[in-house]
């Protein structure tokens, strides 16, 4: 019996995978998962730097490193959480302005970025959502730039 693992895709397989993670909402799913990821790490990394609830001194030591560790871990959850909703947000938006154009260009990364702030900051009202949507696409295009520069 041959091992399936070694076995070479037949085409039909491959266009089947394609297929399915060429879905704009596949590549938002698995953004989202990869920003929940990234935004754990970074939240544990900056909640270590930044420790903003005090301490209560009075309290004996493993009390304490317990407050420290659930701090730490609140805050990695919040980071998970808001870096997955941006990913999963600019992705799906950047997919569905590239399936729509027909084109990859900077453009589809300045106006999923538009979108992306504008709806993160959607809670400030107008004049919030034009500066999220102004801010976030020109971070949008200078990432792009870099990253296709070469091109």
């Amino acid at each position: 019996m041959s091992n399936p693992f070694t076995r070479v895709p037949t085409q039909e397989e491959r266009a089947a995978a394609s297929k399915v993670t060429d879905s704009c909402a596949v590549r938002a799913g698995f953004s989202g998962v990869a920003g929940y990821g990234i935004g754990l790490v970074f939240g544990l990394v900056l909640s270590g730097i930044e420790f903003s609830s005090p301490v209560d001194t009075t309290a004996s030591t493993k009390d304490q490193v317990k407050a420290v560790f659930r701090d730490m871990g609140n805050k990695s959850l919040s980071s998970a959480r808001n870096f997955a909703i941006m990913a999963a947000i600019y992705s799906g938006s950047e997919c569905m302005i590239e399936s729509y154009r027909a084109r990859n260009d900077i453009y589809n990364s300045i106006g999923a970025g538009c979108i992306t702030g504008g709806t993160l900051a959607m809670k400030t009202g107008p004049r919030g959502m034009a500066a999220g949507c102004a801010g976030f696409a020109a971070f949008s295009a200078a990432i792009d730039w870099y990253m296709h520069r070469d091109d």
